[in-house]
């Protein structure tokens, strides 16, 4: 697909990139099979995750927890969509509970932290057999924090854009839980983006809803889920189009976040628009 040769004119040093349908990997470009490290992309996979675990029945969504770390009266739904009050890092909230959409990686942390408990296991041993595993993502680790520690390569990042776009690890109602609109009238900040009123976000995932400007497309729809990473990452998935895209670079958000909010958008359209042109 032409919308992927946009993807070398970004300014980084290297980048690679996939659009993907619930069927697979439609096109890619650059090299597929190479590591980098996705940031908070890392948070849709922890939220993959959780939603297993609560399929499971190892954790609740909506149950008190009761942890000295973690704000009375927050739950994982609080956690999992930056409710809780907690800072972007740092242990000591903010805000009250269920106030303010405050984005938030030590939430996610504790998030991960929960699941720990609940199961006896590292969350990064969780993550690697209830999502890895069964998607055949053989490339992908999490070396550190649950909020920004997974690396990954465009291959592997493809396989779980289908399954945003086309569930098979969780069932259809818990996917619609993952990516339904959480505390919808929260106000907050999308990091290096800007504040939106309301600011949606999901399980794990942002929603596009009718933020503007944004990093997704304007042909997005308002249901199109994912996210970006400080290190220069971006991945959605638009079930209203049946589309997803991912692309990975070496380059640090910060270094180039004008011109990533220029190019990630109009990549995002010309790919939505090649994709309704071929259907």
């Amino acid at each position: 697909m032409s919308a992927l040769h946009q993807v070398t004119s970004w300014p980084v040093g290297r980048a690679a990139a996939a659009i993907v349908s619930g069927d697979g990997v439609v096109d890619t470009i650059g090299e597929t099979d190479r590591s980098f490290r996705l940031a908070s992309l890392s948070k849709c996979l922890a939220g993959w995750a959780m939603a297993i675990a609560v399929e499971e029945g190892s954790v609740e969504l909506d149950a008190p927890i009761d942890r000295a770390d973690v704000p009375d009266g927050a739950t994982l739904r609080h956690l999992l969509a930056h409710a809780s009050g907690l800072p972007f890092d740092g242990d000591d909230p903010i805000a009250r509970v269920g106030q303010r959409r405050i984005y938030s990686n030590t939430g996610i942390e504790r998030a991960a932290a929960v699941l720990e408990s609940a199961t006896d296991m590292a969350f990064a041993d969780y993550l690697a057999e209830a999502v890895f595993a069964p998607l055949s993502m053989s490339s992908s680790e999490l070396r550190g924090s649950a909020a920004h520690a997974v690396h990954s390569t465009v291959a592997d990042m493809a396989s779980f854009v289908a399954e945003m776009l086309s569930p098979r690890l969780i069932a259809a109602e818990t996917w619609d839980e993952v990516v339904r609109i959480q505390f919808p009238s929260l106000a907050g900040i999308v990091p290096g983006v800007g504040s939106f009123d309301p600011c949606p976000w999901g399980l794990g995932v942002e929603i596009k809803g009718d933020k503007s400007p944004h990093w997704m497309g304007r042909a997005n729809s308002p249901a199109t889920f994912g996210h970006f990473g400080g290190a220069g990452t971006m991945m959605w998935a638009d079930p209203h189009a049946g589309l997803g895209v991912v692309g990975l670079t070496d380059t640090a958000f910060d270094q180039w976040s004008v011109e990533a909010l220029r190019l990630w958008p109009a990549f995002s359209d010309a790919a939505l628009a090649e994709h309704r042109g071929g259907a």
